[in-house]
């Protein structure tokens, strides 16, 4: 009997090809989407989960309470104090690691390299599973010129990994190149881990930086403490308040003192296995792929809308071409089949069309995978396929897969009465209303997403379009070793030099940020530029009051300052020029507002424009020379720039950006997701259409005898091409009733997110539902045009 089902089945599918097609492809592409998602989340929530000890490893944190009664700040960081102190006062904690990133020049021979290093403490490795290819995880931390390298680093630098004793010459930014012995060779890091090192070298603060209990309010790395098997994280985390409050308590009195009130500051423990997908406390600050898990359940929802799309395709087509399989199923029972026999018949089938669709939903992902990796920015591998959960998985997705598309038909279709359809007095009942719903739940779906495909491709335009404020035209940006106001003219006169350099200026290297007080005791946090007289001109940043740093003004350089609208705004200056801004923790440090600055967007776009104040004070640095370039002479410019750079910073690798590129980076992720959600839209719509096209087809089919009939008493094509399509775009017309109050208030919910965003307008919704429209209307006149134009003495032939 079984071998007599999988006849009928395959016979089925092979006489039926459009059908079996439109299935497989549906379900297939529904399945690898699913696949896909199970791959990306599968990978989110196994980050750090490799180390051995991870239920004991935390990172701390803390809360830091406004002394005004402001919002609290969620503080990821600590810093030299922290690690140190509380291993050794608090009962619990077995050991710490502090993991600090910068920026170190690397010699090869005469040639430098930038590479990022991670400053680390001596248990690195045991706290940590990182295993090393060579070298001894206990000591390979321990001297203070060790230095661990990474299997990429020992290659890229010596063309092998037997490097044990090797010396590197290194330096950080603003020092002396120094040798470093290699004392351990570590595999690479795996790609789901937070913590993301080729160059480890041991942490060495000063005994007098250990010692200052100022550092308590210095935040700057990230410290992790390993905990004893069996401790009580709470208990440890009180103990850890308490030991904050005794060894600060000095410091903290002379530090509001002098500052000002700081807040409360409450210590946590964030575990380890929380962070990368922590929204509180970030993974960053040398900490690598901190996510979000609203990415893992977007896409997890989008691909469930393309699985659940697929599968209506199917329950819809077979049923509606169950009339075709009416007799097969009278002739079963008339000799002798009962109805669960026949329920088995039809689940065997749907599961032969969902293993053909799985295998091909096998080939899909690993056709699409690198543009998912390219899309999601991972480096998702095929070889996951092979873990035993995510098997597992694929596993449960098949079966329920098979079960959910086939059930439902096997009930409808074993359900027929025998003397009926033998008799051809069969149809089927009702309405279709449930079949009629799965269709208006597909378009709703399908509109949904291409309204937001439709809203992300408007902010993300707005985002890359906006005014910026300034302009970034043929603007290069050299980093470079800080530099006082002396050096800066030597060097601007000899980039100045080529005729293909309009102009230079200077500016502080970082992000700075402080504090001050304007209006006698308001105390005030802003954006701390240095900058020189030439700065503003060269970026075309505007003043809406006042004037200019100048020459003409010698006292400009310690007397006075610049601050932009939001600066003013903040301080609740009516009138800015002449008012004083003072930093009172530098004895005598008191500045003068001559010039009010336009607002612009110094930071991103999905940023809001915060205060800012520009000082020329020569006494700070610089590390930022901007560049301008005449148009159409960039190569003869940054050839002139790159022998310039050699000859005043010969120790430092010569990097440069154009800034205009540099901006459209910060978009990055945006362009992401306006791709990720583009491929979406076109997939729903594309499986919707197919399985819309099949109903279709079957429509027509069906009233083949009332087409020839309306043919044959004058019906013209267009009438008849109207009859078949009018009950399908019915259906569409509803989904779009549905899907765009839905769409307009997700679609505003997504837009929140950003300080300065698109307005929904109605072209948005207008245009989508015009295109779902146009394309549910080809779809369905694709056929009906030619059932239309059929010969009706064919049609109306007696079978």
């Amino acid at each position: 009997m079984i071998n007599n089902y999988i006849k009928t089945a395959l016979r089925n599918l092979l006489r039926n090809k459009i059908y079996s097609v439109i299935n497989i492809l549906g379900l297939s592409i529904g399945l690898a989407c699913g696949m896909l998602i199970i791959l990306y989340v599968k990978d989110e929530v196994s980050y750090d989960r490799f180390h051995d000890q991870l239920p004991n490893i935390y990172r701390i944190s803390s809360i830091q309470y406004d002394p005004n009664g402001g919002q609290e700040n969620y503080n990821p960081y600590s810093g030299y104090l922290q690690g140190p102190r509380f291993a050794a006062q608090v009962p619990g904690i077995k050991a710490f690691v502090r993991v600090q990133s910068d920026m170190w020049d690397v010699k090869k021979g005469v040639d430098i390299k930038v590479w990022e290093v991670h400053q680390v403490d001596s248990a690195f490795f045991s706290v940590f599973s990182f295993p090393l290819l060579s070298g001894n995880p206990a000591t390979a931390l321990l001297a203070p010129d060790a230095v661990v390298i990474s299997e990429e680093v020992a290659q890229e630098q010596f063309g092998s990994t037997d490097v044990l004793g090797k010396v590197m010459m290194m330096k950080a930014r603003d020092e002396a190149f120094k040798p470093f012995t290699i004392t351990g060779v570590a595999k690479k890091t795996p790609q789901n881990s937070s913590v993301k090192f080729k160059i480890l070298l041991p942490i060495r603060p000063s005994a007098q930086e250990e010692a200052n209990n100022d550092n308590w309010f210095s935040f700057f790395l990230n410290t992790f403490v390993l905990l004893e098997p069996g401790a009580d994280q709470a208990v440890v985390e009180r103990r850890m308040g308490e030991v904050y409050t005794a060894n600060s308590a000095d410091a903290l009195a002379s530090h509001e003192k002098q500052y000002g009130a700081l807040g409360k500051t409450v210590y946590q423990l964030q575990p380890m296995a929380d962070m990368h997908l922590s929204t509180r406390y970030r993974a960053d600050n040398g900490l690598k792929d901190a996510s979000n898990p609203v990415y893992s359940y977007i896409l997890s929802g989008i691909a469930l809308f393309i699985l659940l799309i697929a599968c209506i395709n199917f329950v819809n087509l077979t049923i509606a071409r169950s009339l075709k399989r009416a007799k097969e199923i009278g002739i079963r029972k008339v000799v002798g089949g009962d109805r669960q026999q026949l329920i088995a018949q039809f689940m065997g089938e749907s599961f032969l069309l969902s293993t053909a669709a799985f295998l091909a939903a096998l080939v899909l992902v690993q056709l699409v995978l690198p543009v998912f990796n390219e899309l999601s920015n991972k480096a998702l591998a095929i070889s996951y396929l092979f873990d035993l959960r995510l098997v597992s998985g694929y596993l449960l997705l098949y079966v329920l897969t098979g079960f959910l598309v086939g059930f439902y038909p096997s009930l409808v279709l074993s359900g027929y009465n025998p003397v009926k359809v033998l008799y051809n007095r069969f149809t089927l009942s009702g309405k279709n209303y449930l079949q009629k719903g799965l269709v208006v739940l597909q378009f709703t779906l399908a509109s949904l997403l291409i309204i937001g495909t439709i809203t992300i491709y408007s902010q993300f335009r707005y985002l890359t379009t906006r005014q910026l404020g300034y302009d970034d035209s043929d603007l290069v940006v050299l980093k470079h070793n800080r530099i006082p106001y002396e050096r800066t003219m030597p060097l601007e006169a000899a980039l100045m030099q080529s005729k293909a350099i309009a102009d230079v200026t200077f500016k502080n290297q970082g992000d700075w940020g402080t504090t001050a007080r304007v209006n006698g005791e308001k105390q005030m946090n802003f954006k701390y530029e240095t900058v020189n007289e030439k700065y503003l001109p060269l970026l075309k940043v505007s003043l809406v009051k006042g004037r200019n740093f100048s020459k003409a003004f010698p006292s400009d350089s310690t007397r006075a300052v610049l601050v932009n609208e939001a600066f003013v705004k903040e301080a609740g200056w009516k009138e800015p020029l002449g008012q004083q801004v003072n930093f009172w923790y530098n004895e005598g440090e008191v500045y003068t507002v001559v010039g009010v600055v336009k607002d612009y967007h110094f930071n991103a776009v999905t940023q809001k424009i915060g205060a800012q104040l520009f000082t020329m004070k020569h006494r700070n640095q610089y590390g930022k020379t901007f560049i301008k370039i005449k148009p159409g002479m960039e190569t003869a410019a940054l050839h002139h720039i790159a022998g310039v750079f050699k000859k005043y910073f010969p120790l430092s690798p010569y990097e440069y950006k154009f800034l205009n590129e540099e901006n459209r980076r910060n978009y990055e992720a945006e362009e992401k997701w306006k791709q990720i959600i583009l491929f979406s839209a076109v997939l729903t719509i594309f499986i919707s259409c197919i399985g819309l096209f099949g109903l279709s087809v079957l429509s027509a089919e069906k009233r083949t005898k009332e087409i020839g009939i309306r043919k044959v008493l004058g019906a013209s094509v267009s009438g008849v091409v109207t009859i078949l399509s009018a009950d399908f775009l019915k259906l569409v017309l509803i989904s779009l009733v549905v899907a765009i109050p839905v769409a307009w208030m997700a679609g505003n919910k997504w837009l929140e997110n950003y300080p300065y965003r698109v307005s929904l307008s109605w072209w948005m919704f207008g245009g989508a539902a015009l295109g779902v429209v146009v394309i549910a209307l080809i779809t369905v006149s694709f056929y009906a045009v030619r059932a239309a134009v059929a010969d009706p003495v064919k049609s109306l032939r007696i079978d």
